[in-house]
């Protein structure tokens, strides 16, 4: 088991890409800190019988990220446990869909708040406990479009592209304290965003694509287990790209 006896603390684990890392963690030996927005009986059943049967600890820890006591709380809440934490990672996140000219400032600060800003008040907390442990992974969930732009996102791809920025930046400052901080970009995988997508947009996207199809979430949280493992011990300050080869 890759993360065994390792805690790790994951963002949006309710759907997409958060769910199958808190299960792909969990199944590799993990304890998480499941966050999510808000509760849900459902969510809490089905930590319990992951936890179950994975023999790990499952935690919901629940806060919205667009409030920013809701985050000091729910980490007090995880730092309350006074364990380690061993590996964050950011998913959480939100997109929104418009041409520059007919996105209006107040959207732009939206998705800044939640896909920046949020995630960055998160990593200033926790990381905070790595630098005394002297030992940590973060994983910044970004996407292509951060790095490649896409017409019509012009606040999710910026705000994206300020995360790999922030990625390299705390990659060397927290490298002194052996706490590494790498950033996924994925492309279109099948989540919750992608499906809300016009037949013939996904058509499209899916045919820039080397492989021909659209990426799973557990394909993204695989190579996450990766960099949150010891077996990248040596990387820090990456994005990698999990976009079945877009063009």
């Amino acid at each position: 088991m890759l993360l065994k006896g390792k805690n790790a603390v994951v963002t949006g684990c309710l759907k997409g890409i958060g769910r199958s890392t808190m299960e792909v963690f969990a199944r590799e030996g993990a304890n998480v800190w499941a966050c999510c927005q808000s509760p849900s009986d459902e969510f809490e059943s089905q930590a319990k019988e992951l936890a179950q049967e994975t023999g790990t600890s499952i935690h919901p820890v629940y806060f919205d990220l667009a409030d920013s006591e809701q985050i000091k709380t729910g980490v007090k809440t995880i730092m309350s446990a006074k364990c380690s934490v061993d590996v964050l990672v950011n998913v959480a996140g939100m997109t929104h869909n418009a041409l520059f000219h007919m996105t209006s400032m107040e959207a732009m600060r939206q998705v800044f708040e939640i896909d920046f800003f949020s995630q960055m008040l998160v990593t200033q907390y926790l990381t905070k406990l790595m630098v005394r442990q002297k030992a940590g992974s973060v994983i910044n969930v970004s996407s292509v479009t951060g790095m490649d732009g896409n017409p019509g996102q012009v606040a999710y791809g910026a705000a994206k592209a300020a995360l790999i920025g922030a990625t390299k930046t705390l990659a060397a400052e927290l490298a002194e304290y052996n706490v590494r901080v790498n950033a996924v970009a994925p492309g279109v995988i099948k989540t919750d965003m992608t499906a809300a997508l016009a037949a013939n947009k996904m058509e499209v996207l899916v045919g820039k694509t080397k492989l021909g199809r659209p990426g799973l979430p557990e394909e993204v949280a695989k190579v996450m287990l990766f960099l949150a493992s010891d077996l990248s011990s040596y990387v820090t300050g990456q994005v990698v790209r999990i976009d079945g080869g877009m063009r």
